[in-house]
């Protein structure tokens, strides 16, 4: 077997792996673990070896068309997101036995966890924007259940809200898809786009308004402004799923589809000074904002926590439209320290709902002393979302700030502004979390404890490597710097 074609195996294993759990009969628990996590730590290691241990020629897997094909590839951009995608499936996995006991229905959970973990890296192994465009379809499908696990009314609805979101984003998305094909008949991604210079010439204006809408159909996962009601509603999923879904699979797959959009497809130099470009910047602004004042006023933890993701996934968007190497580079900055920072946080949500079932903010009074391992996590992981220096998103948000001034930008000087405002929000809304678990005034609880280590170790792992990724974050910008070309 030669060394391309070993791509699709992390990408199908885990799709026929998972199909096979939903057709086999009811397994028993210990059993289904032990399987699953073979299956999902095989495929990591799997994937990592394809990764950094076998060629990186393109392997085509179907041929339609001259315009039309099937390509897998792996370049630096797939490396970064494969690698992190592999890593943070297996930390959710273990976190993951220990939670969905309370759940149910954890056979049915596993298989399409295991599906999702296999279309998220065909999504980062595509090799062109046909590829691209299947898998993020089948990733919608195949995290519509775990939205929806647990089947009452409000996962129902959240799944309608899901699937209605989800569909109109990709509808705008194939807008791009046709015209890419057109104009650039449908070539492996190249950083500085894929267009032919002769066709393009005298259709800028139009090619411009369909990156627009392209843009905005992939920023609807990416829960841009006002396509960003679908991530509080999808918080009542189990956390070990709104924790991939605001950290790794679904929101990031979304920022990874806008970052081969902008730089590897249509190219910057179409974009640079346009309205176009000025709108997403200001929808970036506007949503950074939006999201930080919707996490201060909001008192359920998790939802609490998706507004913040919201916010924090604009940074990389403001990132990624200002169309420059510096720009690229600190939004795949900030989008690793976000993605380790926030499933941090979502785990400690989890787990306070699962020791003790609160939900909200004015019900954690004095729990930090009944949970210090949970609660020490998170505050380790507050203090990186503020931007405290040295915790990782103090670097990131400066190397943002950075590639935004260099500009010169009158639009970009005000989302600099907007980082600075979020940053006073993000501080506020984390540190009132975490002065009433440790510093209660009125009422405290007397219920709860930290959990096994099932889910305290992911936790502490997490927060370990948020630490030493901001001490010592040469290694990834490094990587960084060769992906965006940035001596």
């Amino acid at each position: 077997m030669s060394d391309s074609i070993m791509i699709i195996l992390p990408v199908l294993f885990p799709v026929l792996a998972g199909a096979g759990l939903l057709a086999v009969p009811t397994m028993e628990r210990k059993k289904l673990y032990q399987w699953v996590a073979a299956i999902i730590i095989l495929n990591a290691v799997v994937a990592l070896g394809v990764i950094y241990g076998c060629s990186h020629l393109p392997f085509e897997l179907f041929h339609f068309s001259d315009v039309l094909s099937f390509v897998f590839r792996i370049d630096g951009l797939s490396a970064f997101f494969g690698t992190m995608v592999s890593i943070l499936w297996i930390l959710t996995t273990f976190y993951a036995f220990e939670y969905m006991k309370h759940e149910g229905n954890e056979q049915r959970f596993f298989a399409f966890f295991m599906m999702a973990f296999g279309v998220v890296l065909g999504l980062a192994f595509a090799g062109n924007m046909f590829t691209l465009y299947v898998f993020y379809e089948f990733l919608t499908l195949s995290t519509i259940p775990l939205v929806m696990h647990a089947m009452d009314g409000k996962a129902r609805h959240a799944g309608k809200v899901y699937i209605i979101y989800m569909m109109g984003g990709a509808s705008l998305a194939f807008i791009g898809f046709i015209f890419i094909c057109i104009y650039g008949g449908n070539q492996l991604f190249t950083l500085g786009g894929t267009f032919d210079p002769l066709l393009v010439l005298g259709n800028e204006e139009i090619l411009r308004f369909v990156f627009l809408l392209t843009f905005l159909g992939f920023g609807v996962k990416a829960a841009i402004f006002p396509f960003c009601q679908w991530l509080p509603a999808a918080s009542v999923a189990p956390t070990p799923v709104t924790a991939l879904l605001h950290a790794v699979a679904v929101v990031k797959s979304g920022i990874f589809a806008m970052i081969r959009l902008t730089y590897y497809a249509f190219g910057t130099e179409l974009l640079t000074g346009t309205w176009e470009q000025a709108i997403l910047m200001g929808l970036a602004i506007i949503t950074i904002l939006y999201g930080s004042t919707m996490a201060l006023r909001t008192p359920h933890i998790k939802r609490r926590f998706a507004y913040s993701t919201i916010s924090n996934l604009s940074y990389i968007i403001f990132g990624i439209i200002l169309c420059t190497p510096a720009g690229m580079a600190a939004a795949l900055l900030h989008m690793i320290y976000h993605a380790v920072i926030k499933i941090t946080l979502f785990f400690g949500a989890g787990a306070i709902l699962y020791q003790t079932h609160k939900e909200y903010m004015y019900e954690i009074g004095g729990l930090a002393k009944k949970m210090p391992i949970v609660f020490a996590c998170i505050a380790v992981a507050s203090f990186g979302l503020i931007g405290i220096p040295p915790f990782a998103g103090f670097f990131s948000k400066w190397a943002l700030a950075q590639a935004a001034i260099a500009t010169r930008n009158p639009l970009a000087y005000l989302g600099v502004v907007a980082l600075i405002i979020s940053a006073l929000l993000t501080a506020l809304y984390c540190i009132s979390l975490l002065i009433k678990a440790y510093f209660p005034q009125d009422h405290q609880t007397n219920e709860g404890r930290d959990p096994n280590q099932l889910m305290t170790i992911p936790m502490m792992i997490l927060a370990v490597v948020s630490v030493v990724i901001a001490i010592y974050p040469q290694p990834i910008l490094n990587v960084i710097a060769a992906i965006a070309q940035v001596m």
